[in-house]
């Protein structure tokens, strides 16, 4: 990871930001739809890694510049898989190609995100899904919006009655994390109405956000993943934290994004 800091401007608005920020990020997302469509074969790590990158470059030889140029002084996370807390002051956190595997596979569930994050909180995100043109954003203490339409989470109070969701927490994941997901997904069948696994993390936060999900849950992760449906989440009514429902932050070993009502249902399943 690059990480190079200086001093802020604080000039611009963070909602004028956040616009422009959302234009920055469509361009992007236009760039990897015109990459999207077949199948893109690969024989070794190597040159999945390759193929992957490529995606990657495509979206940061936009989103760079163009968020550079937004805020000149803020710092920049270039590994999106990586995790913790950040120094002091502004950071853009950017995951190019949220999905990157399913865009290769001609899979449509991949986004372009952008996360201006302030002394380690996300004060605004973008999430754009190039291939039906929604942008998701969300602004601290201004709402958590689907093409300007305000998002709500889910009224559900019962877990019982719930559609929740996780996913893998990241490639050659250490063996105890993969052990607790199984088990995780094995206590929420028991106890959850439909239970959904799949990539990416950011994708399942959105449904919460919109109220079509009524909690995720993940093991691990990278800034990248989360805090962009963090900040949706919140926004748009739910309750975030680790799954033993403790405060979350970027240093927590578990996560959960829920409806007011499931949460501490969720986090009594996690925790058995």
């Amino acid at each position: 990871m690059s990480e190079t800091l200086q001093n802020t401007d604080t000039t611009v608005s963070d909602a004028d930001l956040l616009d422009q920020t959302a234009d920055a990020v469509r361009e992007a997302g236009s760039a990897l739809r015109e990459r999207f469509g077949e199948v893109v074969p690969y024989r070794t790590r190597e040159e999945l890694m390759s193929a992957l990158a490529a995606n990657d470059d495509t979206a940061l030889d936009i989103l760079r510049p163009r968020l550079t140029a937004l805020r000149p002084d803020a710092g920049w996370v270039e590994d999106e898989l990586d995790g913790g807390a950040l120094p002091s002051g502004e950071w853009w956190v950017v995951d190019p190609a949220e999905g990157n595997v399913n865009h290769l596979h001609a899979l449509p569930e991949w986004a372009v995100t952008a996360t201006l994050v302030r002394d380690n909180q996300p004060v605004l995100t973008v999430v754009h899904l190039p291939l039906t043109g929604e942008t998701y954003t969300a602004l601290t203490g201004g709402g958590a919006h689907l093409d300007g339409r305000p998002l709500h989470v889910s009224r559900t109070a019962d877990l019982g009655l719930s559609v929740v969701a996780t996913s893998q927490a990241r490639p050659d994941e250490d063996e105890d994390v993969v052990r607790r997901v199984g088990s995780s997904i094995t206590a929420m069948l028991l106890d959850a109405l439909v239970v959904r696994v799949a990539v990416p993390a950011t994708l399942h936060l959105l449904n919460v956000a919109a109220g079509r999900l009524d909690a995720f849950w993940q093991f691990a992760g990278a800034r990248a993943d989360l805090l962009p449906g963090a900040l949706l989440v919140t926004e748009a009514g739910g309750r975030i934290s680790d799954a033993e429902g403790r405060p979350w932050t970027p240093q927590s070993a578990g996560f959960l994004a829920a409806a007011p009502g499931v949460h501490a249902q969720a986090v009594a399943t996690l925790s058995r």
